[in-house]
Parts: C-alpha cells; sequence; structure tokens
C-alpha cells in the first residue's frame, strides 16, 4: 500500500466539491476522480471557506482547477458575500462556533440555492444541535442538503510533507505558565489532525515513541481516538483493513518531540530549498520576492534540482540558460533567422513549411523554460545577496564542522559572531555551538557570551538552552527510573528543570551525518533490537488494550514520522535519503505541527526564554 496522502486529500477535496457525488475513478490526479461531462450535471457553484481552510486547500488546487470543477467563485466565510440565490454553495469550514453561526446566518438570508457544508473534521454533536436549532428558527433548514465530516484538516505540501498548521506548538508545550487544560487540549488538537492524516490514508497506524513528554502523550490520544472509531461497523478504515491483512503491512507512524534533536531546527543550510525557506521566507511552496512564484511539484527545476547545495544549483541554472540559447539558436537557423546573440521572440519564422511549423510547435516549450529559467535566476540572485552580505557560508561550515565533526575553529567562531550577520544568525552559531559539545570550555563560552552582549543580541535563547543542558545533566539518572508523570508534572519539569525528563543529552547532540531523527526511524522500520529504540512505547489500536501479545514490531515498508513543536526541510531532506539509500523500497512521509525556518524557531526559544525571566539585552526579534 502506497501512502499517496496528497493524491488522496486532492480525491476527497474534488469528490466534495462535485456535492460528495460518488464519482468515476481518473488516471489524472487532479482529475481527482472526475468523469466526463456527459456523465454529470454540469452546475456552477460557489465555494465558501475559512482561513484555515483555504490555506489546505492552497497548495493542492488553483484557482484554474477549480474552475475546472465548477467553482466559479471562492469566497471567505468572514467577508460580506452577495447573494446568489440560484447557486449551490459547497462550505468547507473547521467545525467552531462562529463557523456555525455563520453558515446559519446565510441560509437564513437565503445567500444561496442550496447549502452542502463539509467539515474539515468531526463535528461535535453540541454543533449539530446549534445549526438544526438555528435553520429551524429561521424556517431555513430545507436548504441545508448535506453535512459531512471530511477528515481534511492538514496542509499537504507535496506528497511526501505535512503540516498541521498548528502555530507555535512548541512554545504552548514548553510554557512554564501553561495550565493542564490548555496542554490537553493542544495534545487532543495534534491528535485529531493526525487522526485525520490516517483517515485520509485509509491505514490504521502502528505508534512508536519515546517515553515520557509530549510525544507520549500525543500517542496515547491518537491510540485511544483510533480504538474508540474503530468499534464503530463500518468505519473510515474498513475498505482499507482487508487491503492491510492481505499484503500483511500497515504503516509505522513514529512520533517525536522536538527537543528530541535541538540543533537541526536551528542551524543554517547550504541546500536551495532550506536556503529558500530560512532566508526568503518560503510558505505553503509560495515565495514573494516582490514577484510571486510557486515552488512545488509542477515546477521540474524545483523538483530536480532543490536539494543541491547552492553552488551546484547556480551551475544548473548556468547550464540550462545556455542549453536554451542553443535550442533557441538551432531554430532561428532552421528557419533562416540566425541572428546571434537575439532572443526568439517568434519574428524570424522564415523558410520553408517544415521548419516553420517546427518552430512554432517549440515556441511553447521555449516560453516555458525561459520563464522557469528566469525564475531561478532571480531567487539565487536574491539568495546570494543575502549569503555575501551575511556571510551564510560561513555560519554553515562552522555549524557543520560543530555538529558533524566535533571540531571548533574558535577563530571562525568569533570572527562570525563579530562579523557579518543578522543577530538572529549569531544567536543560532552560538546556540548551535551550546548544543555541539556536551561540555563546552569555560574560557569559550564566555567569550561567546561576550560576543553576543557585543552584538547586542538578545541572549534568552541561548540562556534558556544552557540552563535545560545543565538541568539535563543533573536530572538524567533520575529519568531512567521516572514513571509517568502527570501534564502538570511534565510542564513544570520542561519549565524548571529540564527540556523533557525522557530526553537525555546525548539526545540534544548532533552524532555524525546522519541526524537522529533518521537513525531512530531506521531503527524502528527495521523492527530489530536496538539500544537506541529498544524502550520506544508501542501502541497499536487494532490490537487488545492489554497485554503485547501480537503487536507488530516490523519490518516496515512505510513510515509516518511526526515532529511534534514543528518540522524543517532539513530533517525531510534526511528522511528522504534514507529512503533513496535502503536496498528495501522504503516509503517515508513526514509531518510537523508546523515547518519552522530557523529564525521561526529561535524566536520561540527566545520566548521561553523571556517567560523564564533569562536574557538581559533587549529582544532584536519581533514577537509572533
Amino acid at each position: 500500500m502506497a501512502l499517496t496522502l496528497r493524491k488522496k486529500q486532492l480525491d476527497s477535496i474534488v469528490r466534495m466539491l462535485h456535492l460528495n457525488q460518488q464519482l468515476q475513478g481518473s488516471p489524472d490526479g487532479v482529475g481527482g476522480g472526475v468523469g466526463s461531462a456527459e456523465e454529470e450535471e454540469e452546475a456552477y457553484k460557489i465555494l465558501v471557506m475559512d482561513s484555515p481552510c483555504v490555506a489546505l486547500l492552497a497548495p493542492v488546487l488553483r484557482v484554474g482547477e477549480l474552475r475546472r470543477h465548477g467553482v466559479t467563485l471562492h469566497l471567505n466565510i468572514d467577508k460580506a458575500r452577495q447573494q446568489v440565490p440560484d447557486a449551490p454553495a459547497v462550505y468547507l469550514l473547521r467545525p467552531t462556533a462562529a463557523n456555525v453561526d455563520r453558515v446559519a446566518a446565510d441560509a437564513a438570508a437565503g445567500l444561496y440555492a442550496s447549502f452542502h457544508l463539509n467539515f474539515s473534521t468531526c463535528v461535535p454533536r453540541a454543533l449539530l444541535e446549534r445549526l438544526a436549532s438555528a435553520t429551524a428558527a429561521s424556517r431555513s433548514a430545507h436548504r441545508v442538503a448535506r453535512v459531512a465530516d471530511q477528515y481534511l484538516d492538514f496542509v499537504c505540501l507535496e506528497e511526501g510533507l505535512f503540516s498541521l498548521a498548528q502555530p507555535r506548538a512548541y512554545v504552548a508545550l514548553n510554557d512554564p505558565a501553561a495550565a493542564e487544560a490548555d496542554i490537553t487540549a493542544l495534545v487532543d488538537a495534534i491528535a485529531l489532525g493526525l487522526f485525520c492524516v490516517v483517515a485520509t490514508l485509509g491505514a490504521v497506524p502502528v505508534i512508536r515513541c519515546a517515553r515520557g513528554g509530549p510525544a507520549e502523550m500525543v500517542a496515547a490520544a491518537l491510540d485511544a481516538r483510533l480504538r474508540d472509531h474503530l468499534i464503530a461497523k463500518p468505519n473510515l478504515f474498513t475498505e482499507a483493513a482487508s487491503t492491510a491483512v492481505a499484503s500483511f503491512q500497515r504503516p509505522l507512524l513514529c512520533l517525536f518531540d522536538r527537543n528530541f534533536e535541538l540543533s537541526v531546527g536551528i542551524q543554517h543550510d547550504w541546500s536551495y530549498r532550506p536556503l529558500v525557506h530560512d532566508v526568503l521566507g518560503l510558505k505553503s511552496n509560495k515565495l514573494k520576492l516582490p514577484e510571486k512564484y510557486d515552488l512545488d511539484d509542477t515546477d521540474p527545476f524545483w523538483v530536480a534540482n532543490s536539494w543541491l547545495q547552492f553552488p551546484k544549483v547556480a551551475e544548473e541554472i548556468e547550464a540550462q540558460l545556455a542549453k536554451y540559447k542553443q535550442d533557441v539558436d538551432e531554430v532561428n537557423q532552421r528557419t533562416g533567422g540566425g541572428r546571434d546573440g537575439v532572443e526568439f521572440d517568434g519574428t524570424d519564422l522564415i523558410g520553408n513549411t517544415r521548419h516553420l511549423m517546427n518552430a512554432v510547435n517549440s515556441l511553447p516549450e521555449l516560453t516555458e523554460r525561459k520563464k522557469m529559467i528566469d525564475k531561478h535566476t532571480n531567487i539565487a540572485t536574491a539568495l546570494l545577496g543575502h549569503i555575501k552580505g551575511r556571510s551564510l557560508d560561513g555560519y554553515f561550515e562552522c555549524e557543520n564542522s560543530m555538529l558533524v565533526d566535533g571540531t571548533l575553529d574558535r577563530t571562525k567562531l568569533m570572527n562570525l559572531l563579530r562579523g557579518n550577520g543578522t543577530k538572529e544568525d549569531k544567536l543560532r552559531l552560538a546556540v548551535t555551538y551550546l548544543l555541539s559539545f556536551e561540555t563546552p570550555v569555560p574560557s569559550d563560552l564566555e567569550q561567546v557570551e561576550a560576543a553576543l552582549r557585543e552584538s547586542e543580541v538578545d541572549m534568552s535563547a541561548f540562556q534558556y538552552v544552557k540552563r535545560i543542558k545543565s538541568l539535563n545533566s543533573q536530572f538524567a539518572g533520575a529519568s531512567n527510573t521516572a514513571s509517568k508523570v502527570n501534564i502538570v508534572d511534565w510542564a513544570e519539569k520542561l519549565y524548571g528543570h529540564s527540556i523533557s525528563a525522557m530526553t537525555g543529552v546525548r539526545n540534544l547532540l548532533s552524532d555524525g551525518k546522519q541526524l537522529a531523527v533518521t537513525r531512530a526511524v531506521e531503527a524502528l522500520m527495521e523492527g530489530k533490537p536496538n539500544p537506541e529504540v529498544d524502550n520506544y512505547l508501542l501502541f497499536d489500536p487494532r490490537a487488545p488494550k492489554s497485554g503485547t501479545a501480537g503487536q507488530f514490531r516490523g519490518p516496515f515498508r512505510e513510515a509516518i514520522v511526526f515532529m511534534i513543536g514543528g518540522g524543517n526541510y532539513i530533517e525531510y531532506r534526511s528522511l528522504t535519503e534514507l529512503t533513496q539509500r535502503s536496498q528495501t523500497t522504503k516509503q517515508v512521509i513526514y509531518g510537523a505541527t508546523e515547518i519552522l525556518n530557523g529564525v521561526e524557531f529561535i524566536q520561540q526559544l527566545s520566548e521561553l526564554g523571556q517567560k523564564a525571566g533569562l536574557g538581559g539585552v533587549s529582544s532584536s526579534l519581533p514577537p509572533q
């Protein structure tokens, strides 16, 4: 069973746009299973969404594709909308009281001919009763044609990458002032988002996680939700169950807490995609320079080169430009042009008819190639400006030496901290230094702190991680024998004593070129005894709750890796490389509460440091 998350989410969305009718299968992914126009009654529709659902729809369907599915207008539910009384409306909303009240008001006003209501997760009974009461009171219940739970509440950026779009989860889970109810609500929200993911896939996973902390809490909440759902027959997984039994294969869901490996969330990278995300602010596959660009699987250059290091990407752009010019010259020569240095614009199309037709046919392809080359030339030029102005190559080299090789070039470190780069760059380098060595040399540590103060860098994040490291060492022994703590005790330990009572300093450090998360996932998928993961908990929602008999521990061909507290493109790349070098066919999907770059994550560390009363220099980091 292939984990085709993006395709299955797209299929569900397209089926929803066609009023939840069962449609004929289609090999076209964008078609999403839509039959021919003759098979389906043509009707134009209004699509009404809230902002979170706009975000989940944007990466999988563009405006032009919406029109192909009969959507003539797409509107935000929170904006003023005009009446279109002869058109049906498809709603895609999160199940909130405010959204239900807006739907009821729309129905009462008769904005649309009929209302096809789709909620991104399961709608609670209380909200259904609220909607029923409101529409009955306004005598508009007959306009509500259907109410459906779609389980689509996640953002699928590409086939192997998704986000739950839950901002600042790291701060919320580590906030010393967080109430028990707040943490429980966030854990339940994460579990519900993961339920949407596995429901869309149609597969009940085997869940593995480290003991203690948010990973175990989310695993337990998801296990309970899946068990409750599986009691009903049929359910969302009934059809997939027979397939899984026939193939003896179910996916593995690996849950990690961001504290498992902090450094990867902070460090600078030298690959094209992480650089674009970190430096230029790539969000939901969209980039603004100020030109707006889409960077997704429709861009062949991005697909082929986004994981290459930046110098290689620059070389590839040059090579593509040279090939484009060569092809243009060839077309010009065949059609009687051949003027050196003049770009192909269609004005030199002379010569015999055959060459003329070939040239005309090649024009659209050449135009698209030129647009793609211009786009990535502009992106690379913007990156180069930042790289030179901030010495980003130096930051990457210095951090890589510390994290991968365990070596420190003190002169280079101090030159960077006192030289070019933003305050955030310097803070990230200093925190990476702190995480790279179990016991930093006291004199080096003093020099690093002095350099940060000289640059007027807010020390909150640095002091926060410094305290965590110190107290992790103190509590490492106690954590080995600690029993499962309740939510309040765990939150207090996060604030006062340790990043995670069950996570030792070893997990905070990068060990070799392979990331700690990738090593753990590889070991869990192999299912063989391994001291790194032997003590991981196992939750199997299909197995009896008592005892471990019959629990399947692997090997697994497919895995979903989820990072609680924020993921990044560096980890995604590392997991992608794991599947590529594996001797057996493996597939890994990577997801997180949100996809963060280094600046965004260091902001969250700084906020926690400030809550803990650490730091001293006024923060240069804007609040989120």
